[in-house]
């Protein structure tokens, strides 16, 4: 796949994927994992009604679930809708900046539910960056460009997890000290961590060379213990996909801008998802602290997030019984399993029937169409119109995207000197052919130009020619 010239440059690598359709063994794959999480969720939700009735809490559970307050609830779905949007949008920005992307809204929707959907049934959420760069790669990216995409993606989103708890830390700290205690250096051990795998990314995107030498030394120590092929695996990885992953954030980085848009988009997501404890607090006709209901929601995803469960389980419901079961009181087992449904189990069944949606138009991409969008909403949709369509083809040769533009230099040429000929009105219309050339990319773009040119010069002849293109 011969690609032309981006906006943002994308890391070369020797393996093409296609973005054709499915396999059907891709599909039985898919299927399978479906099952699979299927029968997880099953037996989660089987092993939540056992612990009710075992503890005695079944009474008290159905009590507080009659008394709901379903306004709330519809707020907090409406939180999560609004969180899987700030998803969506954080890679359309990204998308936006390669301007000839195949790559559509449709797409985007796929991948975020990707990674949502294996995310949830993998455990650490392992299964949910693969999910989306295979996602990506078809749309029509090669492997390099949805890695460097959702790379780039990955990274911003850590950051902004570890940013957003280290401002809620620093906002609620005297606050976690008096109403939980000790129990809160659990908590900062945990953001120690995630902090340290920050960090870490960042060394490999800054200091790839580094990270590689020491890899290759160590993989030479330890690969006297491993199988070949394990061997083979940690060698991609250390002399391969280190560089990758370094030079997809360094082409990201080059436009901070978007960046710092992206990391915007993702804390508003965040807060989307940490404030939704807070709409289930008054489901229940309960008062709490906004801010604290998302200082505490942010220490719960830190904590889920560190147990390798799919969806975190026993992490979840360990973080929401210690940071919310204060402000619950005897709801709390019925508070958390209205959370949890909201968060995980609808979001997880929902998102599968968005893992096959996909853009049916791909001939403009995303930045065309926005240009669109603005052209139209200013009032001069129709001027603009052939300029925000024009879009090369990303799959034709460079030889022919260059022969295309001389053609189209020769037409425009041309074009002019139908303009000197003819008279006012024909001078107006070869300006219409001089904008429809430069938005050609097509050999008939100049040729038929060319033809306006040797057309007669008197004006009514001129504009009888214009009309014609």
């Amino acid at each position: 796949m011969t690609k032309s010239k981006k906006a943002t440059p994308k890391p070369n690598v020797s393996v093409k994927v296609g973005g054709g359709a499915p396999s059907s063994e891709e599909e039985a794959e898919n299927r399978a994992k479906a099952r699979k999480g299927a029968l997880f969720l099953a037996f989660v939700v089987v092993a939540y009604v056992i612990f009710l009735i075992l503890s005695g809490q079944m009474g008290t559970f159905i009590g507080a679930l009659s008394g709901v307050d379903m306004g709330w609830v519809w707020a907090a779905l409406f939180c999560y809708g609004m969180y899987f949007v700030f998803g969506v949008l954080a890679y359309v920005i990204a998308v936006y900046l390669d301007h000839d992307s195949p790559v559509g809204v449709r797409d985007l929707m796929s991948v975020e539910a990707s990674g949502v959907f294996f995310g949830n049934l993998t455990p650490m959420m392992a299964g949910s960056v693969p999910a989306q760069i295979v996602r990506l790669t078809r749309t029509g990216l090669d492997a390099g460009e949805a890695s460097a995409t959702q790379f780039t993606r990955f990274i911003m989103f850590q950051f902004g997890v570890v940013l957003f708890a280290a401002i809620m830390l620093g906002a609620k700290l005297e606050f976690f000290f008096q109403t939980y205690g000790d129990i809160v250096f659990l908590n900062l051990v945990v953001f120690g961590v995630h902090l340290l795998e920050l960090i870490a990314l960042f060394v490999i995107c800054l200091c790839p060379h580094v990270v590689m030498k020491a890899g290759n030394f160590a993989l030479k120590i330890a690969g006297k213990h491993l199988k070949p092929e394990t061997v083979k695996h940690w060698d991609e990885v250390i002399n391969v996909q280190v560089m990758e992953f370094s030079q997809a954030f360094r082409n990201a980085a080059k436009d901070l801008p978007s960046m710092g848009l992206t990391l915007l988009v993702t804390m508003a997501q965040l807060a989307c998802l940490y404030m939704i404890p807070w709409f289930v607090l008054r489901a229940f006709d309960k008062q709490g602290d906004f801010l604290e209901c998302l200082a505490a929601g942010s220490m719960v995803q830190m904590v889920s997030s560190a147990v390798p469960l799919p969806g975190g389980t026993g992490g979840a419901e360990g973080g929401f019984m210690m940071f919310y079961s204060h402000m619950f009181g005897s709801a709390t087992s019925a508070g958390f399993i209205i959370w949890r449904i909201i968060t995980f189990f609808l979001p997880t069944i929902l998102a599968a029937p968005l893992l096959g949606l996909k853009t049916t138009n791909r001939s403009v991409s995303i930045y065309h169409r926005v240009c669109a969008l603005r052209a139209k909403l200013s009032g001069k949709g129709r001027a603009s119109a052939p300029v925000a369509a024009y879009r090369p083809n990303r799959h034709a040769s460079q030889a022919s995207v260059a022969q295309a533009g001389t053609k189209v230099a020769t037409g425009a040429k041309a074009s002019s000197g139908v303009k000197a000929a003819t008279g006012e009105k024909g001078a107006a219309t070869s300006e219409k052919v001089a904008a429809g050339s430069k938005a050609s990319t097509s050999g008939a773009a100049g040729s038929k130009a060319a033809a306006s040119a040797s057309a007669p010069t008197d004006g009514k002849s001129g504009a009888s020619s214009s009309a014609k293109h």
